[in-house]
């Protein structure tokens, strides 16, 4: 009985804790749908007392929306190809060949993630500007094609693969790209899923680093894009809510979609060695 109050207790705050984290996008997703009198209206109002599509006619009709959607869009698929090229290729090497250095070169790579963004943006930002990619996908897209923490999932992922099974493949005369294409990446495809969503989520809501390299409204990432507008519509809040609204929605529908394969991913390939 002590038991089943104890879990009983315990899903009760963990229901508790998930509503109140879902009241602030509950609250935006509402508010999108007021008139501008009732957005503002003391004591506020939950639910809208006439659902209008006031904010969205607003956003389509006044933000740029498509095409900071479009680029985006063109912005995380470049990045997700980038991310696992490398992840792969560097886990492999970290998890199956065999050099010298090889834990202590891992070891620093994962030393890098505890390092802050604002301490090394502004040197990667000369950078790009001396390569002539500001105000370009390039520069949006190839600093941040290197991820440490997929790498790091990838190779505990790729060490959690019985080694009989590499030995068996390299003797039966497989190369090493067939090996990691016909056997490792079949074998970890939660673990891959689980990269491209965690990926797809920080490309699509980078903000800092877009807002440093781009200039015109045609290079502007959603979230940017989404920045300019509130300061320009700062007390429209049904507008506001109705574009913040749109820009987490992929998101949440790719959340939905594939939540199992980061459950997955974490059962099956795990944080150990």
């Amino acid at each position: 009985m002590r038991c089943k109050i104890g879990k009983i207790a315990v899903y009760l705050i963990l229901v508790i804790g998930a509503f109140i984290s879902l009241l602030p996008f509950l609250w935006m997703f509402l508010t999108s749908f007021k008139t501008p009198y009732e957005a503002v209206l003391i004591p506020p109002t939950w639910i809208p007392k006439n659902f209008v599509l006031y904010g969205y006619k607003r956003v389509l009709s006044q933000l740029n929306f498509l095409q900071y959607f479009k680029v985006s869009f063109t912005v995380v698929v470049l990045n997700i190809i980038g991310v696992l090229f490398t992840s792969i290729l560097a886990a492999y090497a970290f998890s199956w060949l065999r050099f010298r250095g090889r834990e202590t070169i891992f070891v620093s790579f994962l030393a890098l993630m505890m390092i802050p963004i604002p301490v090394y943006v502004l040197p990667l930002f000369i950078l790009v500007q001396k390569f002539g990619w500001v105000d370009t996908y390039m520069g949006l897209v190839v600093p941040w094609c290197v991820n440490v923490f997929s790498i790091f999932l990838l190779r505990q992922q790729f060490r959690s693969i019985p080694k009989d099974l590499y030995e068996s493949a390299i003797m039966d005369g497989c190369s090493h790209l067939k090996f990691i294409w016909k056997i490792l990446l079949p074998l970890s495809k939660p673990t891959l899923i689980t990269i491209i969503i965690f990926n797809t989520i920080g490309a699509w809501n980078a903000f800092m680093w877009p807002l440093m390299v781009t200039i015109s409204d045609k290079m502007r990432p959603i979230q940017v894009g989404l920045a300019y507008f509130a300061q320009g519509e700062s007390t429209d809040y049904p507008a506001l809510m109705a574009a913040s609204s749109l820009a987490i929605l992929p998101l949440i529908l790719l959340f939905f979609i594939f939540q199992r394969y980061i459950i997955a991913s974490y059962m099956r390939s795990g944080l150990k060695e």
